[in-house]
């Protein structure tokens, strides 16, 4: 059971890929991840990622697939893995396509949790966090008891600059331009498979849990 996740930032796929990883017994893989624990361990891919990220600059795409087909050779990946946020261009899609190809592998599924731009405008800007432990609410989906005060540490809580309406769809118009584009590269293989992600969570799980097991 080898997935990638697509989906816009905010449709919630790294909480479905979580619960994917829960369920299957494999290990959710983000590229995030992966960059912050080879720079903590010192390996000599780490060093090389962190030379690029020191200066602001974006990791080269093959030295990210590097790092992504060193953690995929782990004994826990030995029957799946699901990749979030990672590939994100059509480039490194085709990268990791013929990396995996070099040891025999391909991918089995490319998921797209599947949610209009407005949708996840309203989503997003009604998030709220605490300032003191980072708790999560939603003004609408999750409100705090408390009002504007954290339930957990009783501290104030706050939208982040990330979640801001103008920032949110400067995030979607980058998504649309790099990433959406991999939804026809993986559709080309037949190996797409979407869902709607404007359901409830467990709604939306249960789609993806039927697609993995038919």
């Amino acid at each position: 059971m080898k997935i990638v996740m697509l989906g816009a930032p905010g449709a919630g796929k790294g909480t479905q890929a979580k619960m994917i990883a829960a369920k299957y017994q494999v290990p959710h893989i983000s590229s995030g991840d992966i960059f912050r624990a080879n720079i903590k361990n010192g390996t000599e891919l780490g060093k090389k990622a962190k030379e690029y990220m020191d200066q602001g600059l974006l990791v080269p795409d093959d030295l990210t697939v590097d790092l992504v087909i060193d953690r995929l050779s782990w004994e826990d990946c030995k029957n799946g893995y699901i990749l979030d946020g990672f590939p994100r261009t059509i480039p490194q899609a085709k990268t990791l396509d013929a990396a995996l190809e070099k040891i025999g592998e391909r991918l089995d599924f490319a998921l797209d949790v599947d949610v209009p731009d407005e949708n996840i405008v309203t989503r997003m800007s009604g998030r709220r966090a605490c300032v003191g432990c980072g708790a999560t609410y939603h003004i609408v989906y999750n409100p705090s008891k408390k009002g504007d005060i954290c339930e957990v540490c009783g501290d104030q809580l706050i939208l982040r600059d990330d979640d801001k309406p103008e920032t949110v769809q400067k995030r979607l118009s980058v998504y649309h331009e790099q990433t959406q584009p991999l939804i026809d590269y993986y559709a080309d293989q037949g190996i797409l498979k979407s869902v709607d992600g404007t359901r409830d969570m467990n709604d939306v799980f249960a789609a993806i849990a039927a697609i993995l097991e038919a």
